[in-house]
């Protein structure tokens, strides 16, 4: 796998300004720490304690691989490859996907809440029903 992926990385001579500084990690190294992540759904942090390369360093290299297009252009390689070994069958195929906002998940920008009677950064409890203080009305619910 190496050999149809490792072409696929850009190649990097010196990124300090000064020309010292640690030696990169090689970049097998850093991808076998990124699949481990990818496969097994750790945190990045979590890299730490595998010996493979710390975690900052498989993270930035992620980030650097795929604005490159690395991971990308490995998926289509790997498709090309699938489709000349045992063919892709186009006949069945399937897609799923949601878009939605969360029910509520509340605006980013801080505008208010759209929940009448409610401070930001207030929680409502679930049992009281908005705009009424307790006690304050008549009649249980």
């Amino acid at each position: 796998m190496w050999a149809e992926l490792g072409p696929l990385i850009p190649r990097v001579v010196n990124t300090h300004p000064r020309g010292g500084g640690r030696k990169r990690v090689p970049a097998r190294q850093v991808m076998t720490a990124i699949f481990f992540v990818l496969r097994t759904g750790c945190q990045w942090n979590a890299l730490n304690a595998t010996g493979l390369c710390s975690s900052t360093t498989a993270h930035r290299r992620f980030q650097e691989w795929v604005r490159a297009g690395v991971f990308k252009r490995f998926w289509g390689l790997g498709l090309q490859l699938y489709e000349e070994c045992r063919g892709i069958d186009w006949e069945w195929l399937s897609m799923d996907g949601a878009m939605s906002k969360a029910p509520l998940g509340g605006e980013k920008d801080g505008a208010e809440s759209h929940r009448p009677g409610q401070k930001r950064g207030q929680a409502q409890h679930a049992g009281r029903r908005a705009g009424r203080a307790c006690g304050a009305g008549g009649g249980g619910g």
